[in-house]
C-alpha cells in the first residue's frame, strides 16, 4: 500500500519531520509514500506566498530516503497550488526540480482563498461551484505541470451551506475536466480526507468517481492528505473496495513522474 499526499514540517499547516511520517508508514505496513508539500504562489492576489525551500526538503527527502531504503520508498513530491495567472511559475518548478510526483489543487479562486468565508459571500452556491469548476479547467486547458488533480470536489467541505450541490448541477463541466485529464495523460487523487471533514464521501466524490470511470478514466492515486501523524493512509481500505466496486481494477503510483499501476485486489 501507498499514500501520495503527504505534509510535512515544510507545509505551513504541517506538523511532523519526514522522519516521524516515515517511521510511522513502516509501522503501518506501508510500501511507499511520496512527500507532497504546499507550494501556492500569490493564494490571495496580493503576492502572498504559502512555499518552502526546495533545497533544505530535497537534503531532508534524500537523507530519509536513504536511511530508510531497506524498509520503505521515500518519494519527493509537491502540491502545487493552482491558479490560472500563476502558471508560468509552476511551469519553472517542475523543469528545474526532480519531482517524482505532482499534485494539482485549487484552493484559491478569482485570486480568494476559498478557505476563508469571502469567497463565498458574493456568490450563490451555483455561482462558487461554478466558477470553482471553470478555473480548475482553465489551469488543466493551458498544461500546467502535475501529474494528478487534487481534491476535485474539495469546495463542498466549505461555504456553510445545509446540503452540497448536487452533482447534476455541474456534471457537465466535471465530464470536461475528466476528459481534457484523461486526453493529457493526467488523473485524480482520491482523496480520503473527506471522511475527517465528517462527508462520509472522498475527494472526488463516490458520484464523481463513478463518472470518471464512465468516461474513461484509469489513473487514481490514493492520498490521505495527511498533516497530523495518525492521519497516514486513512480508510484507505475501505475506499478501495468502494473502487473495486464501481470497477475499477487498479491503482497508480508515481515515480519520476510516471506512472505505475496496482492491482487494487492486492489492497483488499
Amino acid at each position: 500500500m501507498f499514500d501520495y499526499h503527504i505534509h510535512t514540517h515544510h507545509s505551513f499547516d504541517g506538523f511532523h519531520s519526514m522522519e516521524e511520517l516515515t517511521k510511522r508508514a513502516i509501522s503501518l505496513g506501508l510500501q511507499k509514500i511520496c512527500f507532497t508539500d504546499h507550494k501556492d504562489y500569490d493564494y490571495d492576489g496580493e503576492g502572498n506566498d504559502f512555499t518552502f525551500s526546495y533545497e533544505s526538503f530535497f537534503e531532508e527527502i534524500n537523507e530519509i530516503a536513504h536511511k530508510y531504503r531497506k524498509e520503505i520508498t521515500v518519494l519527493s513530491g509537491v502540491e502545487f497550488g493552482l491558479q490560472p495567472f500563476v502558471n508560468e511559475k509552476y511551469i519553472q518548478d517542475a523543469a528545474s526540480h526532480p519531482f517524482d510526483f505532482i499534485i494539482g489543487s485549487l484552493h484559491s479562486v478569482h485570486k480568494t482563498d476559498i478557505f476563508t468565508g469571502d469567497y463565498f459571500e458574493s456568490r450563490s452556491q451555483q455561482e462558487a461551484y461554478h466558477d470553482y469548476f471553470n478555473d480548475m479547467l482553465q489551469v488543466i486547458q493551458n498544461d500546467t505541470p502535475f501529474s494528478v488533480l487534487g481534491h476535485m470536489d474539495m469546495i463542498k467541505r466549505y461555504g456553510g451551506y445545509s446540503e452540497t450541490l448536487p452533482l447534476n448541477d455541474y456534471q457537465e463541466v466535471a465530464t470536461v475536466i475528466f476528459k481534457e485529464l484523461i486526453e493529457r495523460g493526467k488523473g485524480i487523487e482520491v482523496n480520503t480526507s473527506g471522511f475527517r471533514y465528517g462527508l462520509e464521501d472522498t475527494h472526488p466524490s463516490f458520484d464523481l468517481l463513478k463518472l470518471y470511470y464512465e468516461v474513461g478514466g484509469e489513473i487514481i492515486v490514493p492520498g490521505s492528505d495527511t498533516h497530523r501523524i495518525d492521519e497516514l493512509a486513512f480508510r484507505f481500505r475501505e475506499t478501495f473496495k468502494v473502487l473495486h466496486s464501481i470497477g475499477y481494477r487498479f491503482i497508480a503510483s508515481y515515480s519520476n513522474m510516471e506512472p505505475a499501476f496496482h492491482r487494487i485486489e492486492k489492497y483488499l
